[in-house]
């Protein structure tokens, strides 16, 4: 009895730096940020700590705030556009690795430094390449697909696809890695046994591959979504939220309410619109992944 009690006090203390950390790191900057967008804290009283209690003011005047519903629905066009590219570009590519040939392994590693290099660093790469005279139009030019630059990142209407663009150039290479890892784990025997039946290779991918691998493709759609919808770097460096708020995002929205305008209290307000979104797509996931479990 001795012995178990200390087993499990034991295990408790291996947890307890985990907990600690989320409570210190995590648990306590979004408790206080809840609070404080139910306050009045601007750049007037915060320094003399004059912070009254308002309510659902914050909420109300972000609903109000032009820039709010713009940043809510470019936030959800950037994510979907960029999600739905990545994984049908990374599925592709893990099926393409998935075959037997000599390079396979080295091109797949080879294909991992888009993710790997700093998120700042590829938004400036991406900056520069899609300037008036940089090499994207420099290339479109040349192959006489269009005939004068284009204003990617100055024209309201093409802004925010370009962010799309440069993030799903980002995001295809950790899709693929995860999609190819779910690819390599399915039987052999049962694409086998396709094979014996005289299955080509589209039904063996739509009635085998694709149904055993719906759990990995939730997983990446999930992570895909949650690592998507909280940007704010690609953005910041690329367009600041510019021109005419054609590329604000929640993130970008907050930190101007709080860093530029220093309205902290609204800025907050923000955040947890953010935060609230995403907090509902993880239940939505998780019970749909209840859900699959019980079938």
């Amino acid at each position: 009895m001795n012995k178990k009690r200390f087993g499990k006090f034991e295990g408790y203390g291996f947890v307890l730096p985990a907990v600690l950390f989320m409570l210190l790191l995590v648990g306590y900057p979004l408790i206080y940020n809840i609070f404080l967008s139910f306050l009045d804290v601007d750049i007037s009283n915060l320094a003399s700590g004059e912070k009254s209690f308002i309510g659902i003011d914050n909420y109300k005047t972000l609903a109000e705030t032009e820039g709010f519903s713009i940043s809510v629905v470019n936030t959800f066009i950037y994510t979907i556009g960029s999600v739905f590219f990545q994984v049908i570009i990374g599925f592709a590519l893990a099926l393409f690795f998935s075959m037997k040939f000599k390079l396979a392994s080295f091109l797949r590693g080879f294909m991992m430094i888009a993710w790997l290099i700093p998120m700042t660093i590829t938004a400036l790469l991406f900056k520069f390449m899609m300037s008036g005279d940089g090499v994207i139009n420099q290339m479109l030019i040349n192959s006489g697909i269009i005939d004068s630059p284009i204003a990617w990142l100055s024209d309201p209407n093409v802004a925010l696809w370009s962010v799309i663009i440069t993030n799903i150039w980002i995001g295809i290479p950790f899709n693929m890695l995860l999609l190819s890892t779910g690819i390599s784990s399915l039987p052999e025997d049962v694409y086998e046994s396709a094979s014996l039946d005289g299955a080509s290779w589209y039904h063996k991918l739509v009635h085998i591959t694709l149904p055993l691998l719906k759990p990995v493709i939730l997983v990446v759609l999930m992570l895909g979504f949650i690592y998507t919808f909280k940007v704010f770097d690609i953005v910041f460096v690329m367009t600041g939220g510019g021109p005419i708020n054609s590329t604000e995002v929640l993130s970008t929205l907050a930190y101007r309410f709080s860093f530029n305008e220093f309205q902290f209290s609204l800025g907050a307000a923000a955040a947890n619109v953010l935060f609230v979104i995403l907090f509902v797509v993880s239940l939505v996931y998780l019970k749909m992944i209840k859900n699959d479990e019980v079938m």
